[in-house]
């Protein structure tokens, strides 16, 4: 088995530590992938990153996932509109744990509905920052049992 994660992160992510700060906070996208890539590292894993602003892009990094051990992922606003990335998702082989740094449980209607988690392992939201490393741990965890079924 791959011991390659991939970090798939969607739409206005890249504007993380300015944009809505009440909401998202103040941590930016590169320490979440640097907190999330050494935790990545201390569980065994290589971490690869990606994020992207455009849906085709987040469609085409989970395809290239195929050769991963999973998927942690926050399509951001896609996970609400986007069949196309629930369809990728499926269509993968490799299990998926999808994040997002704010409860979308609690905010407005039309978040919360997730297309994504349908198709995913677990969610993982409301935990800010410290979800993508709860993400990695979950994953890591969860391919561990699977090794050892």
């Amino acid at each position: 088995m791959p011991k390659i994660l991939s970090l798939i992160n969607g739409p206005n992510l890249n504007l993380l530590g300015t944009r809505e700060t009440d909401v998202y906070g103040t941590t930016t996208l590169d320490q979440i992938v640097a907190t999330t890539t050494a935790e990545a590292k201390r569980l065994g894993f290589e971490l690869r990153a990606i994020q992207s602003n455009s849906e085709g892009d987040l469609v085409d990094a989970i395809q290239q996932s195929a050769d991963c051990a999973g998927i942690v992922i926050n399509p951001a606003a896609y996970t609400h509109t986007s069949i196309a990335i629930r369809d990728a998702i499926s269509g993968q082989s490799v299990p998926v744990v999808e994040v997002h740094l704010s409860n979308i449980y609690k905010r407005e209607s039309f978040r919360q509905h997730s297309h994504v988690s349908q198709v995913s392992l677990g969610l993982i939201a409301g935990f800010g920052a410290y979800g993508y490393l709860l993400a990695v741990q979950a994953l890591a965890n969860h391919l561990s049992n699977e090794q050892s079924s």
